[in-house]
């Protein structure tokens, strides 16, 4: 038995113990279950304090200076209520900051020698990754260290870093979505927790493509899902790349304890371009959902009866067919997904068609639309997209407008407050895609909104009074991507 299986084998072992001693209780107080870093349950960090400040990557639209870590006050009794409150600019320029990860998280809970203090930080162009300092100071944070891409390429031969999770064993993982030319392999690579330095590769062989991941040790499994070559979206997106096979369409099946890929699940034209990947937050689950960008389709996964994994499509966002556009059919194109920490709520982004939608997901197999809001996208009524044929729509939404200015882009990246009440939204994608669909937003820049979310029957409601313009920075208009918060969140968890 390696190292990081018996952790994560001790690790279930305490949080049952946890559970059935009733620390999960209102009554409980978070030293008694935790330790460490984050919450013994999802459940648990639901009752967590509310979130006082965000983490978001900004992206430079001309790649002619370095992107940055903004940080955002979003605590409504503070006198710098959103707003940004510090800027830290990276070293290098052209870095395409995208997605972040914790060094420490919930997997951790138990570890008191472990503490949620350093982000880190992969860059999608570069392949460098950034170790953020959030602990010293989190309204300021500083960089602690820079991985360069030479090291990552020589000790591992991948590139295009994307997600990173923390491990029960205290290392990080990183995957990946090419080599060091941009050809498209999928993989992963450790870091150790402590000196960030890389470790090597965690996969026994690579697979053809590579994006997100969530593991779920409890059943000695993680799934993967894919995008493309970087050679081709680094570009912008082209439909023949597609025909020419570069872009993906499957679930990768992995076992945790071998590092063997073991499965492959091919969703086919109706799966294309899976990208976000999530288990269900109960570590015991043996389900999940993944969104289909390009087929714009949601796909749950679950283990069968014979210990196989499987996937079906529950949710399909009907294409829309348009005139004034580069194709005659406009898909949705959902680009993020997340489940509420309950279990109790899908929700995920069609950037294209520019809304979000909230399912009730209380019966797994037949999600249930609930809640739905408009927010931007590219059948606006007063742009030039004229909306032909609606399965879904009697007319096209109107614009959206914060404090006098029109909302550019679309709803794309969300988070969710550990609640459930509150859904943070941005509105960029990659910068070679943003400028690709939504031009104007090179210039306008792209907007952090909040919305207000009906936990009991379902509703989405936008909170008028909470905007962030990134079209007003000081250097000029940026893109804003992922969202975190310094405590946890939705998507930066896993229980074990």
């Amino acid at each position: 038995m390696d190292v990081q299986t018996e952790s994560s084998e001790r690790r279930l072992q305490q949080i049952h113990s946890v559970i059935s001693s009733g620390a999960t209780d209102a009554t409980s107080s978070k030293p008694e279950c935790c330790a460490g870093p984050g919450y013994a349950t999802p459940l648990e960090a639901m009752k967590g304090p509310r979130e006082k400040l965000l983490y978001i990557p900004c992206i430079v639209p001309e790649k002619d200076r370095p992107d940055y870590l903004a940080t955002i006050d979003v605590d409504p009794q503070s006198p710098t209520f959103c707003q940004v409150v510090s800027r830290l600019f990276m070293p290098y320029v052209a870095d395409e900051l995208h997605h972040t990860g914790w060094n420490a998280c919930s997997s951790c809970y138990d570890d008191p020698s472990k503490c949620r203090n350093r982000m880190v930080l992969p860059c999608l162009n570069s392949d460098r990754v950034y170790i953020i300092d959030t602990g010293t100071n989190p309204r300021a944070p500083t960089i602690h260290k820079v991985v360069e891409s030479s090291e990552v390429h020589s000790k591992t031969g991948l590139g295009a870093p994307h997600t990173s999770h923390c491990l029960g064993s205290g290392q990080v993982m990183i995957s990946c979505m090419g080599d060091p030319e941009g050809n498209n392999k999928g993989g992963f690579f450790l870091l150790d927790g402590e000196t960030f330095d890389v470790i090597g590769n965690w996969e026994k062989s690579a697979v053809e493509f590579g994006y997100d991941y969530w593991y779920q040790p409890g059943h000695n499994v993680m799934l993967s899902s894919e995008w493309g070559a970087p050679k081709c979206w680094r570009n912008g997106f082209n439909p023949e790349h597609v025909k020419q096979g570069l872009y993906g369409h499957s679930i990768n099946v992995w076992d945790w304890s071998t590092h063997e890929h073991i499965q492959t699940i091919d969703m086919g034209e109706e799966g294309y371009i899976p990208l976000e990947i999530r288990f269900l937050h109960d570590p015991t689950a043996t389900e999940g959902y993944v969104g289909c960008a390009l087929s714009s389709n949601i796909f749950r996964f679950f283990k069968t009866e014979n210990g196989k994994w499987d996937a079906e499509k529950v949710i399909d966002v009907p294409s829309k067919k348009v005139e004034g556009w580069a194709l005659p059919e406009m898909p949705g194109l959902i680009t993020d997904i997340l489940l509420s920490l309950d279990d109790k709520y899908l929700y995920f982004s069609n950037w294209l068609h520019g809304d979000i939608r909230q399912y009730d997901i209380t019966d797994k197999r037949k999600p249930k639309l609930v809640g739905q809001i408009f927010l931007g996208g590219s059948i606006c009524n007063d742009g030039p997209v004229k909306v032909t044929s609606d399965e879904e729509l009697k007319k096209q939404p109107d614009s959206v407008y914060i404090k006098s200015k029109r909302l550019e882009g679309a709803a794309q990246m969300i988070q969710l407050s550990l609640d459930g009440k509150r859904l943070y939204v941005t509105t960029a994608l990659y910068s070679a895609w943003d400028k690709q669909f939504y031009p104007n937003m090179s210039r306008a820049g792209s907007m952090l909104l909040q919305v207000d979310v009906d936990t009991e029957r379902g509703g989405l409601t936008l909170n008028t009074e909470f905007s962030v313009d990134f079209g007003t920075e000081p250097q000029g208009p940026v893109y804003a991507h992922e969202i975190r918060y310094p405590g946890g969140d939705c998507t930066s968890d896993i229980w074990l």
